[in-house]
């Protein structure tokens, strides 16, 4: 079976494997006050352009989530979403657990514009700050999208202005970070990215690395004791500096961008034969992920080979699902694919 239904199948990249290896015999302090997590947050930085940040390493995307809306909302605050976004629908009601409401708004393509935004900010902050409503403080979004689509430059600089209209914070989050800025129609990057946002991240987990996530807040003195907040959630790894270094060798001479650049070009070489054989797609992405609309004759061929998801089904009786290439597909992988769909 060869699977294309995530990002995150196979354990990490054999450079990161190398360097942990190398290190196994080296002792290091924990909770991330290594000097593999220093090398990392300075290399990060410096990438981002951003001096004055900070950086966290987080286990996991949902840590890194939860942890980080819930350290910039007051005990009224809300976040304000895309109905799509992977804290409404994936992460069991995480944001909800810490006292916070969701306020989803209705998407395009897996995004949510900056006038939906400035049209939810009104309804309290134009109301006299009304009482019986909950204050949306927080703006989550991600790149790339749970549909595999981007944002970009100038619609992120028109949320980032809503946000700072209304004082609220604007988050990104960054799971499949580097499939987007990797992306043939990605005009984004790290500088700004820490330019526009108040909190982002890069991937780690679908990105190449066996875990984790690096969070980037960009002017770390607007939250109160974040490391405490992480310590309080379970979200400091003890042995840190295996945050550190698995980032360290990711962003080193550009890996981090080749492998994800690749991905890329995988799923699109995909998308192209999908196209070719006359299978729609139910969102037009230039990343990883792509989403097609099969019969059910169409998607029991290809399960006899392959692993994808199935995202739902039509009134029509198609089904929504999702292949997803990643930084350890292999060519004769996509070859395999690519013959077996036009036989579909």
């Amino acid at each position: 079976m060869i699977r294309f239904n995530n990002d995150y199948n196979h354990g990490a990249h054999p450079a990161i494997l190398e360097a942990l290896t190398r290190t196994n015999d080296t002792q290091f302090s924990g909770y991330g006050t290594d000097e593999w997590c220093d090398k990392a947050e300075r290399l990060i930085l410096d990438q981002c352009q951003c001096p004055q940040g900070k950086v966290y390493f987080f286990p996991g995307a949902t840590q890194a989530n939860l942890v980080t809306i819930a350290a910039f909302l007051g005990s009224c605050d809300s976040v304000i979403c895309a109905s799509t976004g992977h804290i409404n629908g994936h992460e069991c009601a995480s944001i909800e657990n810490t006292g916070h409401k969701i306020l989803a708004l209705p998407q395009q393509d897996g995004k949510i514009t900056a006038g939906q935004i400035e049209k939810e900010a009104r309804a309290y902050y134009e109301a006299g700050e009304a009482e019986w409503l909950t204050r949306p403080s927080l703006v989550y979004i991600s790149f790339t999208t749970e549909y595999g689509t981007l944002y970009s430059k100038a619609e992120l600089t028109a949320i980032s202005e809503v946000c700072r209209k209304y004082g609220m914070a604007l988050f990104v989050d960054g799971a499949r970070l580097a499939y987007g800025l990797a992306s043939p129609e990605n005009d984004l990057t790290l500088p700004d990215l820490a330019r526009l946002a108040d909190a982002f991240y890069l991937g780690g987990t679908k990105c190449g690395a066996l875990f984790g996530e690096a969070l980037v807040l960009t002017h770390p003195e607007t939250v109160r004791r974040f490391k405490a907040s992480m310590k309080q959630n379970g979200a400091v790894l003890a042995k840190g500096w295996l945050l550190g270094l698995q980032f360290c060798t990711l962003l080193q001479d550009g890996l981090y961008f080749k492998m994800a650049a690749r991905a890329d070009a995988f799923a699109l070489k995909i998308r192209d034969a999908f196209r070719k054989k006359g299978i729609p797609e139910y969102v037009v992405s230039p990343t990883n992920q792509q989403f097609v609309l099969l019969t059910p004759e169409q998607a029991a061929h290809l399960e006899k080979k392959y692993a994808f998801e199935r995202e739902g089904t039509l009134e029509d009786g198609r089904l929504l699902v999702r292949f997803c290439t990643s930084w350890s597909t292999k060519e004769g992988e996509v070859e395999a694919l690519v013959a077996d769909i036009a036989n579909a």
